[in-house]
């Protein structure tokens, strides 16, 4: 792609008849090439994170299943005394 760009431009400036232009793609790979040389962090306002000094926030806990009550065992009901209370109820009019 950037051979590309860069072939075309050159085939403006010839017809132009310019002979220097500026490779703005290839400043751009230069420029990326060389953000990769800068220091990955820098000093930020605050505390420095490798000091072991440095004052921090208090850690709490909390459970994420506080609420939470064990159901089980529990003990069988009669199943003919469960089935008839959830059955829908027959109509009394047949």
């Amino acid at each position: 792609m950037l051979t590309l760009s860069g072939a075309k431009s050159a085939a403006a400036s010839a017809a132009r008849g310019r002979r220097f232009s500026f490779n703005w793609p290839l400043l751009a790979v230069i420029a990326l090439a060389l953000s990769g040389c800068m220091p990955a962090t820098t000093q930020v306002a605050g505390a420095d994170p490798a000091d072991p000094a440095a004052k921090v926030a208090p850690v709490g806990y909390r459970s994420t299943i506080a609420p939470y009550t064990g159901l089980r065992p529990a003990t069988p009901a009669p199943w003919r005394d469960r089935n008839d209370a959830v059955a829908p109820q027959p109509k009394q009019d047949r």
